[in-house]
């Protein structure tokens, strides 16, 4: 079987992250999470990882040249080229969207999916607010989604052009979530 790509979507409190790995654990294939792998390139002191830290340090947001090169790092390592991944919190805009298809197309690859993982404002509101996290204020919430919905939206719309784009109910249990994805991927897998 051929190495998965695929990319997961979805709002803050969708559940995203906890569906990755399960989806990892499933196929074997590598959950790539942005804010891990910024991390890791800012504790091992790669040359990107040292400019990240000290625009991080300044409190401004890691702009895209460093995270598309962080990640473009990331999905050259052995363990990715032989695995696949499943990317999380990345890309977050059609600029990154663009950056990485010309990174998979430099390889002779292509991204098989993007899964947007659909659960609506008002129920990933209460789930953040459930987790009672000093940071998850309802305006905090509310702003991090404002975000979100802003630079999403045009993301969403950049894959569905390349009929690249599945959307999935992510309300229910985690386990039902996590079958409507396999589903998904399954289809992904048999069509390959």
């Amino acid at each position: 079987m051929e190495n998965l790509r695929l990319v997961i979507l979805g709002r803050q409190g969708s559940g995203k992250g906890t569906q990755c790995m399960r989806l990892s654990e499933s196929y074997g294939t590598i959950h790539i999470s942005t804010g891990d792998i910024l991390r890791a390139a800012v504790e091992t002191q790669t040359e990107l990882g040292k400019k990240a830290k000290l625009i991080m340090d300044a409190g401004d947001l890691v702009p895209d040249e460093i995270i598309n090169g962080i990640v473009a790092e990331r999905i050259e390592m052995k363990d990715v080229l032989e695995n696949g991944f499943i990317l999380d919190g990345y890309p977050r805009t059609s600029a990154q969207a663009q950056a990485l298809e010309g990174e998979l197309l430099s390889k002779g690859l292509s991204l098989d999916l993007a899964i947007n993982l659909e659960v609506p404002v008002d129920e990933v509101t209460q789930r953040m607010l459930d987790r009672s996290r000093a940071d998850d204020t309802e305006e905090a919430i509310t702003r991090r989604l404002e975000i979100y919905e802003n630079e999403t939206a045009p993301l969403l719309k950049w894959f569905e052009e390349r009929n690249n784009l599945v959307v999935v109910d992510g309300l229910g249990t985690e386990d039902k979530v996590f079958s409507r994805l396999q589903n998904v991927v399954n289809g992904v897998i048999n069509g390959k």
